[in-house]
């Protein structure tokens, strides 16, 4: 059976297979197979080991009549006209049948050998039995498809696989488990209770219509409740701000003039010796990153080139790159150099930056001045050799963050959204609610009414995928990896 994948979609039910670990060196790696009649085209390539007075032998018919949820050990062998039953990796083969299966078709989890070259022979036998390469996120798509999972838990498939802290994780874990689902889902009940509500009084007819229908002609029904929809909208849209800081990170750059002790404080925060650290001004010529976690926030740790006017040609792009970073960084942590004290350079630049926290270095040769007050701020005391001062430091980088003050607002147990999609359209919802209720404030007809109410009630059924069309599918899933 020939290979398609050239002519591979989203919305096929081909068979597909696709590495759902990373070739290397580890000990194993491990090969996702899922579509039609997945299960008989492995067992073309697949020769299991059972063991009958006392030898083994090969048996070619464990995988068709295995049951699902089960393991089964035994041979990949080659299948082409070159080379048959030529053993290629010693295997373990999980069999899930349909629909208990992540995609919702017949499947295969094969665990082979690690390393470079068993892995990828294996893929080539898969292929030869008709199996074609896997889109990214071709397996989640399936499993959408199939009503193993709506969007957000489709979603949130990727924004586990990419979290960056534990903080992040458990977010996502709670997404995949329905959190957000579910909460989408009570919204749209409140909301399609004040349509169903508002469109039942449009239905009457003129000799129909109650008293208490023709007071209520013109004003939203059920109006407590949609304002407990809105309330709920506006709370999740207010959690995306918090969780794009997990998700996504920080960026805090290390500047100062030179030889302040940029390198030293950056292997201090790092816990590790990446930056060179010299007596000589000017070592750090371009800029170097990592990532660290503070409380739970992943940080872009950054640091520069030296602040100064220089006539060396390498160190001036060094430092107009340092310049470039201040102005994208979330937060500068800007040096001052206590063994020199503060500086005309430092006030300059200082005036210049963005959102930053000052640090007075080297406390333990030159401690903080009492009376030093810079723009109103007192510096914080630090020793990026001895470590002095770094509690308080971390202490102050989070306070700098907001992070806490979002966290009033937003309940670590609840809902919260997990991509910038899903933000948009909780917002349309939020605008079309509001903008249902001001003009059902200001007495217009219900039959402009209704449409606000439909487009809100559409708007939440796209973010969990009853309302969708083939585009948004593919552009959504097409970003996640192969594999997934």
């Amino acid at each position: 059976m020939a290979n398609n994948s050239n002519n591979a979609s989203y919305g096929d039910d081909s068979p597909i297979a696709a590495f759902a670990t990373t070739p290397g060196n580890s000990a194993l790696t491990l090969i996702r197979c899922t579509g039609k009649d997945s299960i008989e085209l492995a067992s073309s390539v697949f020769a299991a080991t059972r063991t009958k007075n006392n030898s083994l032998q090969e048996d070619t018919s464990p995988l068709m009549t295995a049951p699902g949820n089960t393991v089964i050990h035994g041979w990949i062998v080659s299948n082409t006209k070159e080379k048959t039953n030529d053993k290629i990796d010693d295997v373990l083969i999980s069999v899930f049948r349909a629909p208990k299966s992540y995609t919702g078709q017949d499947s295969l989890d094969i665990c082979c050998h690690g390393g470079m070259t068993a892995g990828k022979a294996v893929m080539v036998a898969l292929k030869s039995a008709g199996f074609r390469d896997a889109l990214p996120g071709e397996f989640t798509f399936r499993a959408f498809m199939n009503g193993k999972l709506d969007l957000t838990k489709a979603e949130s498939v990727m924004e586990l696989v990419s979290a960056k802290t534990e903080t992040s994780r458990r977010h996502a874990v709670s997404r995949l488990s329905g959190s957000l689902h579910n909460e989408i889902d009570g919204i749209k009940k409140l909301l399609v209770e004040v349509l169903a509500a508002a469109e039942i009084y449009l239905d009457y007819s003129e000799d129909e219509i109650s008293a208490d229908a023709e007071e209520a002609e013109g004003k939203l029904p059920k109006k407590d409740t949609a304002l407990e929809a809105l309330t709920r909208l506006k709370k999740l849209s207010a959690s995306w701000q918090l969780e794009r800081v997990y998700q996504e990170g920080l960026t805090v750059v290390i500047a100062g003039c030179p030889n302040s002790g940029k390198s030293s404080l950056f292997n201090a925060l790092l816990k590790e010796d990446r930056s060179i650290v010299t007596e000589i001004p000017g070592t750090t010529r371009d800029w170097i990153e990592a990532w660290v976690t503070i409380e739970g926030i992943p940080i872009r740790l950054v640091d520069t080139a030296g602040l100064r006017e220089t006539g060396d040609s390498v160190e001036k792009i060094g430092v107009e790159r340092s310049r470039k970073l201040l102005e994208e960084s979330d937060i500068v942590l800007y040096l001052i150099d206590g063994s020199r004290g503060l500086t005309t350079e430092d006030k300059a630049f200082i005036a210049n930056i963005g959102k930053h926290i000052l640090i007075w270095n080297k406390c333990d040769i030159a401690p903080l001045p009492e009376s030093l007050r810079v723009s109103g701020q007192i510096p914080i005391s630090v020793s990026a050799k001895t470590g002095e001062g770094l509690v308080e430091l971390y202490t102050a980088i989070i306070s700098a963050t907001g992070i806490k003050d979002l966290q009033l607002h937003n309940d670590p147990s609840s809902a919260t959204l997990g991509t910038i999609r899903q933000k948009n359209l909780v917002d349309a919802a939020c605008t079309s609610l509001e903008e249902a209720l001001t003009l059902s404030d200001n007495d217009e007809p219900l039959d402009i009414i209704a449409p606000l109410l439909k487009d809100a009630v559409n708007s939440l059924g796209e973010i969990t995928g009853e309302v969708s069309t083939a585009d948004l599918l593919e552009k959504m899933f097409s970003n996640f990896c192969v594999g997934k």
